[in-house]
């Protein structure tokens, strides 16, 4: 049996992650800071959960013998510089000293589409200096590069459904951004495929994939889609990109975590969209999924003919 350590095994991608890995045999491993985080994942045999804080080098100096593989999927969508620092550059070189350490060479990254060190988004700058922290470590690495993901459970597709059900009007930023959105069992089933490394047609240690969907669509059109397919489609009134960063700025004040930040309209100033330079899921056997084909399955939830379909259940 191979043992693997997943972390930000508790998180959107995780679960899938996890349950992907544990139906092919695979001993999991999953650090948390609290174990009620991971009840999630935690039913699962064969899954072990361990209460740690994996930004502790030491502690994932001590987490990561035994293990044939460990799979980084921690990340933050919105923070300061310091916040984007410690979690996409910071854990990243950790990990890299603590695999040195312990004699653990197989890696699986999940970065994101459209990371440089020249963007405008501190976000996908940070996410390159984690990329290349991990790669000079000599490493067996492969990274993942997925666009957005979507999916049961999102915080994508079904906000927009949400929002829609209660606003008339949908005022957007930065409407004409395009994305190549992925489906997550699609960019889970990328992990488990670099993980194994087996039956592929080449190696995947070593690679970069661009984990997309078939389909190229822009911002707007996903938010027609969630309102299609959710609770009602409401008119999408473009906002200048001005006004859209003064929007931002105020999710960004409101208590909570923001529906939108400045950075995430800087990151949607550059397409989210497969290069073509790099492999993609095709390369590891994975025939993605369009939104249209998955998106009714799960947004139907918001809908009023699902309520009252609930009601005659009931």
């Amino acid at each position: 049996m191979k043992n693997a350590l997943i972390l930000g095994g508790t998180g959107f991608v995780g679960r899938h992650v996890c349950e992907k890995l544990q139906r092919e045999g695979w001993h999991i491993t999953v650090p948390t800071r609290r174990a009620i985080n991971a009840s999630a994942v935690q039913h699962l045999p064969g899954l072990t959960v361990i209460e740690a804080d994996v930004h502790d080098e030491a502690v994932l100096t001590r987490l990561l013998p035994g293990h044939d593989v460990v799979v980084n999927l921690v990340a933050i969508l919105h923070g300061s510089e310091a916040a984007f620092e410690r979690t996409h550059v910071e854990l990243p070189a950790k990990l890299a000293r603590a695999c040195v350490a312990s004699g653990v060479r197989r890696v699986v990254h999940v970065s994101a589409l459209g990371v440089s060190a020249e963007s405008p988004s501190r976000y996908q700058r940070s996410k390159a200096r984690g990329e290349a922290l991990l790669r000079a470590a000599d490493l067996d690495l492969s990274v993942l590069r997925p666009s957005v993901i979507f999916g049961a459970g999102d915080r994508f597709l079904n906000l927009f459904a949400q929002l829609q059900a209660v606003f008339p009007v949908m005022p957007l930023a930065g409407a004409q951004a395009r994305f190549q959105p992925v489906w997550v069992e699609d960019v889970a089933s990328a992990v488990v495929a670099c993980a194994k490394d087996s039956g592929l047609p080449r190696s995947s240690v070593g690679q970069t994939y661009e984990c997309a969907g078939p389909d190229v669509l822009t911002l707007a059109d996903l938010v027609r889609l969630a309102g299609r397919f959710g609770s009602r489609q409401r008119p999408i009134l473009p906002l200048p990109m001005a006004i859209g960063r003064l929007q931002a700025l105020m999710m960004e004040l409101a208590p909570g975590e923001p529906l939108m930040s400045r950075d995430n309209l800087d990151a949607m100033s550059v397409d989210n969209v497969a290069s073509g330079q790099f492999p993609g899921l095709v390369d590891l056997g994975i025939r993605p999924a369009a939104v249209a084909a998955v998106a009714p399955t799960y947004l139907g939830g918001h809908n009023s003919r699902s309520r009252l379909l609930a009601l005659r259940r009931r």
